[in-house]
């Protein structure tokens, strides 16, 4: 079965050696070629979605299995792989590391004019995109900041992101992936089969446990302005001590605040925060407030609305409204086929011989030297 998700890997720094680089895009090339070939572009797609997948494909290709530079060097690899080569083989690779992940939305209507693709079809791969990117940074707040995204997509209209997040604290990074195929709601668990080495204090406003919250929060700005910067005031009077009740009186109606223990803010990164010189906060919410978006998806889509915006909105709903999102982080710790210990789960021989299989069928189709084909054959037996 696909799986989807999150990892976390150690932080890279330098760049990848030119002849290392080289190999890759030139392996790459004959793997994308025989994966289209006798899978199609869709299957191609959907395999990049697989974080397992996607970190074998670069072990594969003789990177580090657990170097944060795989994604990187690997998304760069089977762009220059592929190109002059998508519209043949219905696959193309957009964005990547930096500035280049900024390019993303011009690179897809770029392919969108060249393939004659319907205006409304372009515009649903740039949205998912931009979307994906904002799911990432605004409802998964878990001290990740984006750096890498790229977009890969096929002829059928199948697409996959993959982005990558940096925390420059524990140098760490953390991989994100999507696809289409099972993403019903981009806003309520868009990830799924997530796997990662560490994991961390998160506020993660795509949980499903976290719809309260959503609801919430979305009613908060379809509302009156004056009566929401009155409740972002609450939390300029109290942010310094939420974890007590509070009871405020205003005229004859009486506020009371929820009990919240110390243990559930005390890492929470609103309390860095001052709402009292968040005056860039206060543009964001008239602005949002004045287009009373429909739906929770539509509020996060909005121009200026980031994390901070949702933490904020996030915390109203729950200190004063009762609605808790979850602060459960996403990823978890998971093998691609189980543990011999049984740890998280006896191997599956079954899958576990079927990944093997795949790739080692894959690479004895490529034209390559014998003794190439067996050098890679017993990296991926190892």
């Amino acid at each position: 079965m696909i799986k989807r998700g999150v990892a976390t890997f150690t932080l890279d720094h330098g760049q990848c050696p030119k002849w290392l680089y080289d190999r890759m895009v030139r392996l790459g090339r004959e793997m994308i070629w025989i994966v289209a070939d006798e899978y199609g572009p869709d299957e191609f797609v959907k395999r990049i979605a697989d974080p397992v997948w996607f970190q074998s494909l670069g072990t594969v290709l003789a990177f580090d299995w657990n170097a944060s530079g795989l994604t990187t060097i690997l998304t760069a690899a089977l762009k220059g792989a592929i190109r002059g080569q998508e519209k043949r083989l219905g696959i193309f690779i957009c964005g990547g590391k930096g500035k280049t992940s900024r390019k993303t939305p011009d690179e897809i209507k770029d392919w969108g004019g060249q393939l004659s693709l319907p205006t409304s079809n372009v515009d649903n791969l740039v949205y998912n995109s931009k979307m994906a990117a904002k799911v990432d940074s605004g409802l998964i707040q878990d001290g990740f900041q984006i750096y890498h995204h790229s977009f890969f997509f096929s002829k059928n209209g199948a697409w996959a992101v993959v982005q990558q997040g940096m925390n420059t604290s524990n140098q760490t990074a953390r991989r994100y992936h999507w696809h289409s195929e099972k993403v019903t709601d981009l806003v309520c668990e868009p990830h799924s089969g997530i796997i990662s080495q560490t994991r961390t204090p998160t506020l993660n406003l795509t949980a499903r446990e976290s719809e309260g919250t959503r609801k919430v929060s979305t009613g908060l700005v379809q509302g009156n302005y004056r009566n929401l910067m009155s409740d972002i005031k609450v939390l300029r009077r109290h942010s310094s001590d939420l974890s007590k009740m509070v009871a405020l009186k205003a005229g004859e109606k009486e506020l009371t605040l929820l009990n919240l223990e110390g243990k559930e803010f005390f890492w929470h990164p609103v309390l860095l925060e001052d709402f009292s010189k968040s005056r860039y906060l206060e543009k964001v919410l008239l602005k949002v407030c004045d287009r009373k978006p429909d739906t929770y998806e539509e509020l996060l889509s909005l121009s200026g609305v980031g994390p901070k915006t949702m933490r904020a909105l996030s915390l109203v709903s729950e200190v004063v409204y009762g609605a808790r999102p979850s602060y459960e982080d996403p990823a978890r710790y998971s093998f691609a086929h189980g543990g011999k210990d049984g740890t998280p789960y006896p191997v599956d021989r079954k899958t576990y011989d079927t990944s093997i299989n795949f790739f080692s069928r894959v690479v004895r189709k490529m034209k390559l030297p014998f003794s190439e084909k067996r050098k890679i054959l017993e990296r991926l037996e190892k």
